[in-house]
């Protein structure tokens, strides 16, 4: 929905060598849609968190280039914008199962990482504010744990690699680093432990069969009159 107060204020944005007319406040990727360019990929989640809508833009009159998610950030006036539908970089083939951890296997399977000039380019192209520079020298050190850490919050945009000039696949290269993390290294919390277990024991079968019986408006009504978490959280910090 467009206010009539963001009808009022329009600016103007450039997409792909062509200028449009659109109203101040929203996103790059709502302002493209008012100019009438349709997304049929490249948008995903549409809220910030699959990394799917990278987008490549600078100010009229700035040479310099500007990255970031286009349902993140605002349109500004004088944009000129630019869509990169997916990052093609190319990623190692590994098999979990046979991973050796006594070598640096990140550097193994990911060897242009050694030729990081500390730039912090990446860091800076990162939408997600990640350190992304600190991430590659914890991987050139072999700490797959603090490379796992580091990357945690990492959405695969791949913009990070764009812009490296050492030809990095950063995040494809974090994402190795986390799933050894999970596989290996991360200690196996004792209540999803007891959970599996219920599970298999058939704990929560007659709950399953009972809402996959329901009807819409009863599982409506379900929902309505749950009990969440953060709010039972809340009652508990409270007393």
């Amino acid at each position: 929905m467009i206010s009539e107060k963001q009808e009022k204020e329009m600016i103007r944005i450039h997409v792909m060598g062509k200028t449009y007319e659109v109203p101040a406040g929203l996103t790059i990727m709502d302002a493209m849609e008012y100019a009438g360019y349709r997304f049929t990929r490249g948008a995903g989640c549409r809220s910030g968190f699959c990394g799917a809508c990278s987008t490549v833009y600078r100010y009229e009159g700035d040479y310099r280039l500007q990255f970031a998610l286009a349902c993140q950030e605002t349109a500004a006036d004088g944009m000129y914008l630019v869509q990169l539908p997916f990052t093609p970089a190319p990623r190692a083939k590994y098999d979990i199962e046979k991973i050796n951890l006594k070598e640096n296997v990140l550097l193994q399977y990911y060897p242009e990482i050694a030729r990081c000039v500390s730039c912090n380019t990446c860091t800076k192209a990162c939408p997600q504010d990640i350190e992304v520079m600190d991430y590659i020298q914890a991987a050139l050190r072999g700490d797959i744990a603090k490379t796992a850490e580091l990357s945690f919050d990492c959405i695969q945009c791949g913009l990070c690699s764009m812009r490296c000039p050492a030809d990095i696949k950063h995040y494809h290269m974090a994402q190795m680093a986390r799933r050894i993390y999970g596989r290996y290294m991360s200690p196996v919390p004792q209540h999803l432990e007891n959970r599996l277990q219920e599970i298999a024991d058939g704990a929560f079968d007659a709950e399953l069969d009972k809402l996959v019986n329901m009807s819409r408006e009863e599982l409506e009504e379900a929902y309505a009159a749950r009990v969440s978490e953060e709010a039972s959280a809340g009652s508990e910090r409270s007393e």
